[in-house]
């Protein structure tokens, strides 16, 4: 994966044979708090959700996603590194309460550009309706696992809410109307 500095990507993995990489509530929580030190240093983190079976995020290349770094014998970018550091760490634990070995994600994380306003806008907002369109909630705002309730102001966010305003021309005012407005997303096979 290749970010570019200033471009907005939709970030996406999930469980290997599309298998549940959470468990417990508190896996959820766990990822969460690998996510904030490992992933939000490296980047601006603009939405998540958090799924049984895989995750999203939404996220802006900043300096710091860009920098290349020494991994061993590989060069990756920072923020390259900071997925393969969360995804990692979270395995273990996971593999440690399952009893089980191997992987629990894909071997690739997807990060796909959203070269225009109005797609990262779309992807944003499918990011929040992933959870209803899967039928696991009625409302958006019942999902505990994504950065929804952050912007509801519900919870403590560690989104750069402000960024989100101002690239993808966010109306806070008028964000729950536009939550729920019907968008085709075409995500391939992680509906």
């Amino acid at each position: 994966m290749f970010l570019t500095q200033g471009e907005v990507y939709h970030v996406f993995n999930r469980g290997n044979n599309k298998q549940p990489i959470f468990f417990t509530p508190e896996n959820y929580l766990y990822f969460l708090s690998k996510l904030d030190r490992y992933v939000t240093p490296c980047c601006d983190l603009l939405a998540w959700c958090l799924m049984p079976n895989h995750f999203h995020l939404l996220i802006h290349a900043n300096t710091n996603s860009t920098i290349v770094i020494k991994d061993g014998s590989f060069e990756r970018q920072q923020f390259s590194q900071g997925i393969k550091q969360l995804l990692s760490s979270y395995t273990k634990a996971i593999n440690k309460q399952e009893k089980r070995t191997g992987s629990l994600f894909q071997q690739k994380t997807k990060a796909i550009c959203t070269d225009r306003k109005d797609h990262a806008l779309t992807a944003f907002h499918y990011i929040h309706q992933n959870p209803l369109r899967a039928g696991l909630v009625k409302k958006m705002e019942e999902w505990p696992h994504s950065s929804y309730q952050e912007y509801l102001g519900s919870r403590k966010s560690i989104c750069n809410k402000a960024l989100v305003t101002e690239l993808l021309a966010l109306d806070p005012s008028r964000f729950y109307e536009d939550s729920y407005k019907v968008i085709n997303f075409n995500t391939g096979d992680f509906d």
